[in-house]
């Protein structure tokens, strides 16, 4: 059984995202969840993630959460929107190191390893952040199966 933990700040947009496009490949044998490093716990997801998540026919009934041990813990690997998020947990939860990546690390792609932050952005700048997840995720499905 794969655990995947999507990780980015406020969990209301890139992670909640990155799950929904994972939850909805419908893989078997895998769980998604998601965490934001400075995450209230039960907000929504931001109004552009939901409104690019519904344009690509992916239905996701979100509400954030703390990242926490617990969440570490459950998974078998972390992925991280960007650098400073992975390296916030390896100060925070050292034993998670091993298992701990930026998404684009773990997708094995060249240039920055950081998916941008589209929060408080139009509806254009979200849909780049989807497209860039989503090309990340596809890449690693064989990988978390």
């Amino acid at each position: 059984m794969a655990r995947i933990l999507f990780v980015c700040t406020g969990n209301t947009c890139r992670s909640p995202m990155a799950e929904a496009i994972l939850k909805s490949k419908q893989l078997s044998g895998v769980e998604v969840k998601s965490a934001g490093v400075y995450a209230p716990n039960g907000a929504d997801a931001s109004v552009n993630a939901k409104i690019v998540l519904e344009e690509n026919d992916i239905s996701h009934d979100h509400r954030s959460s703390t990242l926490t041990k617990e969440a570490i813990d459950w998974a078998t690997v972390v992925l991280t929107m960007t650098g400073s998020h992975k390296g916030l947990i390896l100060s925070q939860y050292p034993d998670g190191a091993e298992k701990t990546f930026t998404l684009k690390e773990f997708a094995e792609e060249s240039g920055s390893l950081d998916v941008a932050d589209p929060f408080g952005g139009n509806t254009q700048i979200y849909r780049e952040a989807f497209q860039e997840i989503q090309k990340s995720i596809e890449r690693i499905i064989d990988k978390i199966r």
